[in-house]
């Protein structure tokens, strides 16, 4: 026979707002059936001989981990005793991942789910902010996937779980600048608190609980959603996969290059007609841009930059270098963005001492031979030719030699770095 939880809300504070409700649910079961999912609530203590689950925050790694134990070992109490009272603080109804996942394997039949409402911090956090929540059409997000759930939003927000240093520092780093933010902690509680802070100053001047929230009354600018939820996968795969968990930035070069090949095969197979290649094109972009995300991570858990710091430099390096879109100066055309793109780069880095210097050794021989000759300006100017004609060309050449069985590639390469190196 299948086992029941009932889930009742200790209510957001103290004893006194804790429904009496609540205290029949525990009063109805033996000591061993009584279970809490934290002991850190100011309406704990008034539930008698009671186990709580903060030993799995102590050894989990996540809080996915953390909720997929505690529920676990819910579905095995009720499945031993028949019947286990689960206390939850605030109402089971609101944020209370929990009460998800019980709902999911209630559906696979594992378990019986029972709620019992509680006073949620919701209602003390209207009523010290004097908004209507429908009116102003606020949305309830997870400070721990801030980044995720706030994207696209302009706000309002309230955001809830902000217990803890790190998720404040989380919460203000997604967003380049935020508003001033109302902190609520401890409502209900004889050292409630209600102060505006400066976004700047979130993790600086707040020492967070688990109980507090963050008022966001309009963000200036959408986050971006579908990257940050991109940049926890990548991190998930770090964490919990073994294959992705053993990668270095030296393992992962050739993926690297066979990614970018693979991107141009997409490209070329586009044609005058793009069709249903354009799908194709998407998912290799998607596949290089995984390669990106994915070194991004293995340096930001070394200590070196992350994601949002690969961004913030080549956003800056293009301002930087097209200042005929982002500055006052003109241009006649392509060729002179060109040339005033490479004056820059070498303005930027004068230590280069020849043609070959910053290019890349593993480009393809004629990649390397172009980029090396354009930088010599050694490719003199002369009458416009079609690819067609300058593929053919090429393949002459190609056929004329390839006969004496020589290594082609190796041979430009050599003829490059012996002529320009």
């Amino acid at each position: 026979m299948t086992g029941t939880v009932a889930v009742v809300g200790l209510g957001p504070a103290g004893p006194d707002l804790l429904p009496a409700t609540a205290l029949a649910a525990f009063a109805g079961v033996g000591p061993e059936a009584r279970v809490l999912r934290t002991d850190r609530h100011p309406a704990a203590a008034a539930v008698d001989a009671r186990a709580t689950f903060d030993h799995r925050y102590q050894s989990a790694a996540t809080m996915d981990e953390v909720y997929g134990g505690i529920v676990d070992d819910l579905v095995a109490m009720a499945d031993r005793l028949g019947r286990v009272v689960y206390g939850v603080p605030g109402s089971p109804l609101v944020a209370e991942r929990t009460v998800e996942l019980l709902r999911a394997r209630a559906t696979a039949g594992d378990v019986v789910v029972e709620v019992v409402p509680a006073l949620s911090f919701l209602d003390l956090a209207w009523d010290r902010l004097g908004v209507d929540p429908v009116a102003a059409a606020v949305r309830l997000v997870d400070g721990h996937r801030f980044a995720v759930e706030a994207a696209g939003e302009r706000g309002p927000l309230l955001v809830a779980q902000t217990d803890s240093a790190f998720t404040l520092s989380e919460v203000k780093l997604a967003l380049e600048d935020g508003p001033d933010v109302t902190v609520l902690q401890r409502l209900g509680l004889p050292d409630e608190r209600v102060v505006e802070v400066a976004w700047a100053d979130l993790d600086r001047e707040v020492d967070p609980d688990h109980l507090t929230t963050l008022w966001v009354p309009r963000l200036a600018a959408p986050v971006a959603a579908e990257l940050q939820r991109l940049t926890a996968t990548v991190r998930s795969l770090r964490e919990r996969c073994p294959w992705d968990r053993q990668q270095t930035h030296q393992s992962l070069t050739r993926y690297v290059i066979e990614e970018a090949h693979e991107v141009v095969e997409a490209i070329d197979a586009l044609g005058d007609h793009p069709g249903d290649q354009v799908d194709a094109l998407c998912d290799e972009l998607g596949d290089l841009l995984f390669q990106v995300a994915l070194h991004a991570t293995i340096a930001e858990q070394a200590g070196w930059f992350s994601l949002a710091d690969v961004a913030a430099a080549v956003d800056a390096k293009l301002v930087r270098r097209h200042p005929h879109v982002f500055g006052g100066l003109e241009v006649s055309d392509a060729d002179e963005v060109v040339r005033n793109w490479d004056a820059a780069k070498r303005a930027e880095k004068p230590e280069r001492t020849g043609p070959l210097d910053g290019i890349p050794p593993g480009l393809p021989a004629l990649h390397l031979a172009t980029k090396a000759l354009r930088r010599a300006a050694a490719i003199p100017p002369g009458a416009p030719i079609g690819e067609a004609e300058a593929g053919d060309e090429l393949l002459d050449v190609v056929q004329r030699l390839a006969g004496g069985g020589l290594d082609l590639e190796a041979a430009l390469r050599r003829a490059v770095r012996r002529r320009l190196g």
